[in-house]
């Protein structure tokens, strides 16, 4: 798979592995940078360092969150401004997320974070997205 391509739903999934989103899901090949570390007020956004960022692919997407794969367990509750890299767009979305839940999985973890609602992040260009690529399905 290439990192635009997507399928509904997460059919083949073990159910144990399934979070409660309302929202229909699609699987998706992208990856997402979690910030887990804000930098001093007016630094730049671009000028963080690597050891204060993660980076997680992701297993499915939906208009209000993520299921992503992670090499490192994240705290739970924890806000964290994101920068979500999807192949068909030039930019990447940058967004607020929530941890909802962290647990092992295989070699790593799974993560589930939940999408908040902000003025200052792209939230209604990825919903417009995530519609888009239903509708394209």
């Amino acid at each position: 798979m290439t990192d635009n391509d997507y399928s509904f739903g997460t059919q083949h999934e073990p159910h144990i592995d399934q979070d409660n989103r309302a929202d229909y899901r699609l699987t998706a090949r992208a990856r997402v940078i979690l910030e887990l570390e804000s930098g001093p007020p007016g630094m730049l956004e671009d000028a963080l360092s690597a050891d204060k960022e993660l980076v997680c692919g992701i297993r499915d997407i939906s208009a209000g969150g993520l299921c992503l794969f992670s090499a490192d367990p994240v705290s739970l509750d924890a806000l964290l401004p994101a920068m979500v890299f999807l192949g068909n767009h030039d930019q990447p979305f940058r967004l607020m997320v929530e941890v909802v839940w962290c647990r092992p999985h295989e070699s790593a973890f799974l993560v589930g974070v939940r999408i908040i609602e902000s003025d200052e992040t792209a939230y209604i260009e990825w919903v417009e997205a995530v519609a888009k690529a239903m509708s394209e399905g």
